[in-house]
């Protein structure tokens, strides 16, 4: 039996964060009891399009998923049973925003099967936090941590970010070494991007928010102090204890199926890139009427594949295997890609390590430049 990874977007939020560009707003508790009534029909519309696979991982992102009651993850989560090949090994992960979780709310995932956390925790720096438009303190998320572990969750992700305007590299520094004493077992650091149409481009979009110096220095700092308290980086953005890496965030990256359901969300399956709608009441009027709420589809070429296989696949410090690229393409990845493995070696941005082909310290630093060589 195939399997493939199902993520499911929940776009509710308390507030919108300043920095955020995902498909996310504010909602009552009418609009999203009825959001999840079209979501769980959703999944009933694909339940025989996937009868012969099984579901491996499942995501539930957004947004904030932790905003919807107990009544409605059960809902969805019912509903995930009945449509779906559910794996017994399976990973399971929702994300939760501190202060939109409680001990009654974990125990229910816990119930249903969750066996992995994610916290947007972003900083413990009240400041730095303000400045982000987050509605969390340092001491919410530290309640909600410390709950979660009551709970038995043995598998905690934390997400920081980086480079947030006035942010000081000993503030960073502060925030990696607190949550690193916590020991969760997986860390996600990103560096802020101001993105378009966000409140920070707005504001910050002149200048960059901390000097090109000190983004440098917060991003040694997180390789080193993650490395210190005996985290590996297995992909650009992400660490983890041994045996803790994300499973599904792995199937993007190694171009495994998924499928995503809900308001925009976006899938791949047998070589078929699709999104859905994002108009919240399109998106329920077409799934009443039974119809997948689908709109935008590209079936890939197999040289399509073949770049995401490279500029994907490396984004991974394991790199891309000359085997699994022979296997799935019939073709030498050195035949194909001759000149641009040559020119990323000659560059010092790539190199060859056995079967695979995998990015250096400066191809990390500058991987866009590398992954444009693949596309």
């Amino acid at each position: 039996m195939s399997t493939f990874g199902l993520y499911l977007h929940i776009p509710f939020c308390v507030k919108k964060c300043n920095y955020c560009d995902f498909l996310s707003f504010p909602a009552k508790e009418a609009l999203k009891d009825e959001y999840v009534k079209a979501l769980a029909m959703e999944m009933q519309l694909w339940k025989d399009k996937v009868s012969n696979d099984a579901v491996d991982t499942i995501f539930i992102g957004g947004g904030t998923p932790s905003l919807l009651t107990e009544r409605q993850f059960d809902v969805l989560q019912n509903e995930m049973v009945k449509s779906f090949h559910l794996s017994d090994k399976m990973e399971y992960t929702i994300e939760c925003n501190p202060g939109t979780v409680d001990a009654e709310k974990l125990k229910n995932y816990k119930k249903a099967g969750v066996n992995r956390i994610s916290f947007g925790l972003q900083s413990t720096i009240s400041s730095e936090l303000a400045c982000l438009g987050r509605i969390h303190s340092y001491d919410d998320f530290l309640v909600s941590f410390h709950q979660a572990r009551e709970c038995g969750f043995a598998n905690i992700n934390v997400d920081l970010m980086s480079a947030i305007p006035e942010q000081t590299v000993a503030g960073y520094e502060q925030t990696l070494t607190r949550v690193c004493e916590l020991a969760p077992e997986h860390i996600s650091s990103y560096s802020l991007i101001l993105e378009e149409g966000t409140p920070f481009y707005e504001k910050y979009g002149e200048c960059p928010p901390v000097s090109e110096e000190e983004d440098r220095q917060m991003y040694e700092l997180t390789k080193e102090r993650l490395s210190d308290f005996g985290y590996h980086r297995y992909e650009i953005s992400n660490y983890a204890k041994e045996g803790k890496e994300c499973d599904h965030n792995k199937k993007y990256w190694k171009r495994f199926p998924y499928l995503g359901l809900g308001l925009g969300a976006s899938s791949c399956m047998e070589n078929v890139r699709f999104s859905n709608e994002r108009n919240f009441k399109t998106y329920g009027q077409k799934i009443k009427n039974g119809k997948l709420p689908v709109v935008e589809k590209e079936e890939l070429t197999k040289e399509d594949c073949m770049a995401e296989f490279m500029y994907l696949g490396l984004r991974m410090m394991e790199g891309v295997s000359k085997k699994m690229f022979y296997q799935n393409f019939l073709v030498p990845m050195e035949t194909y890609y001759q000149s641009s493995l040559e020119k990323c070696i000659r560059e010092g941005l790539i190199k060859e390590n056995g079967d695979r082909y995998c990015l250096t310290d400066f191809g990390i630093d500058v991987s866009n430049r590398v992954f444009a060589e693949f596309i």
